[in-house]
């Protein structure tokens, strides 16, 4: 594994990439199966959304372990893709059913481009093999930027029992802490759907003078 770090900007000051990338590194290049997302796509989530400029982070779990799905957002898939959405279909099903307006868009870069950290508990996944590097390490990296993103109240979107743990430090009196189910096939019924997360979430940035985020799909340029 050979990743370009050189576009992480501010997040590449992580003490992560020194102490605790190498092992991790040597792990990935001992695997025998393919592993998701691409290598280059691994850090996307920290590429596409600075630390100043996160005003939500959403968590989840571990990347889609089936071909051609993971792009390195959470959640998201690459426009085109041929399968089945499920965690990211019922997270649409949510979108529609909160704020009456719908959402057909897979990639969500869009949401990362208006704030939204876009990250999983782990950042790699073998094919096939759900929560299989769950215990690799990146855990410590979502713990230092969760550290990182401290300095201010920002909104936090925790989805699954991965998420709810890696975060019980946040301090729901300072930031907007809303814990749910995953919104897996397997778990959405019991929390995820219904809980209205998009439209508490831009209320909340509402009521501190923030921009609200656009969760359907994006305005025609």
């Amino acid at each position: 594994m050979s990743a370009d770090l050189s576009r992480l900007g501010a997040w590449g000051d992580l003490p992560f990439f020194t102490t605790t990338l190498p092992a991790i590194t040597k792990e990935l290049d001992a695997e025998t199966r393919p592993v998701y997302p691409p290598v280059g796509k691994m850090f996307r989530a920290l590429e596409c959304t600075q630390p100043d400029d996160v005003r939500v982070i959403i968590l989840g779990q571990d990347p889609y372990h089936t071909p051609g799905k993971a792009d390195g957002l959470a959640f998201s898939i690459p426009q085109g893709f041929g399968g089945r959405l499920d965690s990211l279909g019922n997270i649409f099903k949510e979108i529609e059913s909160d704020l009456g307006a719908p959402r057909r868009r897979t990639d969500l870069s869009d949401w990362a481009d208006q704030g939204v950290l876009l990250l999983n508990t782990a950042l790699s996944v073998p094919q096939g093999a759900a929560k299989a590097h769950a215990k690799l390490g990146w855990d410590i990296l979502v713990r230092h930027v969760l550290t990182r993103l401290s300095d201010q109240p920002r909104a936090y979107l925790l989805w699954g029992g991965p998420a709810r743990q890696m975060a019980q430090a946040v301090d729901p009196a300072r930031n907007l802490k809303i814990e749910t189910a995953h919104p897996s096939p397997l778990s959405a019924h019991r929390g995820f759907l219904g809980a209205r997360p998009f439209s508490r979430t831009n209320a909340w940035l509402q009521e501190r003078g923030i921009k609200a985020i656009n969760w359907a799909d994006p305005e025609a340029p």
